[in-house]
């Protein structure tokens, strides 16, 4: 897997690190939706992009995250990002953050785009100085896992295992942690399986407890409540739906009711 992958896959499951990288409130979170968008009749993807709910005046933020020497990073960045604004002429305003795991990756080629940095629309993050770990929170914690070398990471990851199970009270958000902390770590031990990875770590004792049971049986029946509403779209009626996703007609009634989305009747 890919550094940007697992960097994406996290700000996808935990958005609310995202917004605490850049010091502001994880409880914002609740207010986007982390996805990847197309930039029409061109080959651009862009990868990380948080889009605010409808009907709120919070900015559109662009995500890039850098783990090579890229010169044309920032030409490339503001392509896409204005390529998208042209097609989409969003009323929200925007802000770009760049992630690196040093300076040293950064070319710092900003001529062209100087105003941008300055006024801190486009901020740059650099993993390595954000501090200790044992002073960071969890979530900010376990992305400089990401870039602890070997030695350091199996201490790092131990405590972060240990911080999770003591600091997280949510058993849902306690899983996903604990399942993005262990994709690290088969990241960074590629030579070690799953099973060797969970044994030395002691998740495998862990993903037998009923706490973690719960919190998996949690996270499965919110991934059936999110899926609802791709359903409606597809044009599936209510009673369909429930049939498919095993859930009482009253949630998916609920969710109707709170996205105020239109679906087919019998």
């Amino acid at each position: 897997m890919k550094t940007d992958s697992i960097f994406y896959r996290l700000f996808q499951e935990i958005p609310s690190i995202f917004f605490e990288l850049i010091a502001n409130s994880p409880q914002l979170a609740e207010l986007y939706q982390f996805s990847s968008v197309e930039v029409k009749q061109t080959a651009l993807r862009i990868d990380g992009v948080f889009l605010p709910n409808q009907n709120t005046d919070n900015p559109i933020y662009f995500l890039e995250v850098q783990f090579q020497s890229d010169k044309d990073l920032y030409h490339r960045l503001f392509s896409e990002i204005f390529l998208y604004i042209r097609q989409n002429n969003p009323k929200n305003h925007w802000s770009a953050v760049v992630i690196y795991p040093n300076r040293s990756i950064d070319t710092q080629d900003i001529k062209h785009y100087q105003e941008f940095f300055t006024s801190q629309r486009v901020r740059v993050i650099y993993l390595d100085e954000l501090g200790e770990t044992t002073s960071l929170p969890i979530g900010i914690a376990t992305i400089k896992l990401i870039i602890a070398n070997p030695d350091n990471s199996i201490t790092q990851a131990r405590e972060l295992i240990t911080r999770t199970k003591q600091e997280i009270d949510s058993q849902f958000q306690q899983q996903q942690v604990l399942q993005i902390i262990e994709t690290i770590l088969i990241y960074k031990f590629p030579r070690m399986n799953r099973e060797e990875i969970e044994a030395m770590f002691g998740l495998s004792e862990l993903k037998q407890t009923r706490f973690y049971q719960e919190a998996k049986e949690e996270g499965e029946r919110k991934a059936k409540l999110d899926a609802v509403p791709g359903l409606i779209t597809l044009g599936l009626t209510r009673e369909q739906i429930a049939q498919v996703l095993n859930l009482s007609l009253e949630e998916i009634s609920e969710i109707v009711q709170q996205q105020n989305i239109n679906t087919k009747e019998k």
